[in-house]
């Protein structure tokens, strides 16, 4: 099922600005029951990226038709994007053009359930992702990057690659955020400069305050995994895996991770 401003399509105008410049934004929800998980949060994360990009999509609108096809679907992976609509050719915008909203529906992944028990091992990718801060956090429609990376590797040996930034910095799985924990604290990269502020890493954020974890967002050097006691990934699609290696380091499925991992599991 796919909506296009509402009705209901396959295809879009050669002329979209999303299609020829990447110019808008998208959100990945998972459906179940009907009931799209973590919704107020990805319109919340939606709304204020939209600000940051002087998108104006009608919102009252577009939860209307994520609702509609939620009823429809019943379960699996909902795909919403936001574009800039169809413009003239070059860079500039119209500012009156509205928003163009697209909503489709698709089956939920098949992962193994060893990656949720056992953990999963993590790819080094080569490709770096670029620093801006003027998109650091967002989830534009700009995603070549994490095309390049993924192509790094075909082996199922990997379920996700990890990705460091121009200055060398650990940043973001290719699909997945990344926590890290040592003497029972939690860090994951500072997302200013490049990288996905992803919504399930917002709900881990603050579930780690819930629980009066002391967590720290900042810059993470590749040498510090070795210090790490436990490491996990995580989106809102599949909630937490533990990573048990990277390169040559290993961590345990640790005590931590599989808490966060059931509390997430249970609606926490």
């Amino acid at each position: 099922m796919i909506l296009v401003d509402g009705q209901p399509a396959t295809v879009v105008d050669v002329a979209d600005r999303g299609l020829a410049y990447g110019d808008g934004l998208f959100e990945t929800m998972r459906l179940h029951q009907g009931q799209i998980t973590r919704l107020d949060l990805h319109l919340a994360r939606l709304q204020q990226d939209c600000q940051r990009l002087r998108l104006n999509p009608d919102l009252v609108a577009l939860k209307q038709e994520l609702e509609a096809v939620a009823q429809a679907c019943v379960g699996g992976v909902i795909k919403l994007m936001v574009t800039r609509g169809s413009g003239q050719r070059g860079y500039a915008s119209d500012p009156q053009q509205a928003a163009r909203r697209i909503v489709q529906h698709s089956a939920l992944p098949d992962w193994p359930q060893s990656n949720f028990t056992e953990g999963v091992a993590l790819f080094a990718c080569q490709t770096r992702l670029a620093r801006q801060p003027l998109l650091a956090g967002i989830k534009h429609l700009n995603r070549l990057e994490q095309v390049l990376a993924r192509a790094e590797w075909n082996s199922s040996e990997y379920a996700e690659g990890l990705m460091l930034d121009t200055a060398g910095l650990v940043t973001d799985g290719v699909f997945s955020n990344l926590f890290f924990v040592r003497a029972g604290e939690l860090h994951t990269p500072l997302l200013d400069q490049a990288g996905v502020a992803g919504v399930m890493r917002a709900q881990i954020l603050e579930l780690a305050q819930q629980l009066g974890l002391n967590t720290y967002q900042r810059p993470i050097e590749l040498h510090e995994l070795s210090s790490m006691e436990e490491v996990l990934c995580c989106n809102s699609l599949y909630g937490i895996w533990p990573v048990r290696r990277y390169a040559d380091l290993e961590w345990p499925v640790g005590a931590l991770t599989l808490d966060l991992q059931q509390r997430i599991a249970n609606g926490e």
